[in-house]
């Protein structure tokens, strides 16, 4: 049986293949390119960083990353309702896209929360937001 955090580094390396792919399909506008390339930028970046993530050597390198990746995962999001909402992409070309997206938001949101609780309770100095 695969770890999770395996698991996740798949889930993460289709989520950044699917916006490689989205990505080559816009059309080739300068706001669709324009978009469609910060969009690269952060969804490939999603994968990338959980990767780091998943090598990370104390809690508090794995707070640091996992934030990035959190990050990261929401600006993708951004770009993402931004092609809907401009009319470039419909809506239910994206849908699909959008909720892998927002899915794995989630849980790199619930992970940053439990390792800031972790942190916290510790004791460590310095209070987490």
């Amino acid at each position: 049986m695969e770890s999770k955090s395996a698991l996740l580094q798949e889930r993460t390396k289709q989520f950044a293949l699917r916006i490689i792919r989205l990505y080559r399909a816009l059309p080739k506008t300068g706001e669709a390119q324009v978009i469609g390339r910060q969009m690269l930028r952060s969804g490939t970046s999603v994968a990338a960083n959980y990767r780091a993530v998943c090598r990370s050597r104390s809690d508090n390198e794995f707070y640091s990353k996992i934030s990035i990746v959190v990050e990261e995962s929401d600006e993708t999001q951004f770009w993402m309702e931004l092609l809907v909402d401009s009319g470039i992409i419909p809506a239910e070309r994206l849908s699909d896209l959008m909720n892998e997206g927002e899915e794995i938001l989630k849980i790199m949101s619930s992970s940053r929360r439990t390792c800031r609780q972790k942190l916290n309770s510790q004791g460590d100095k310095r209070q987490l937001d």
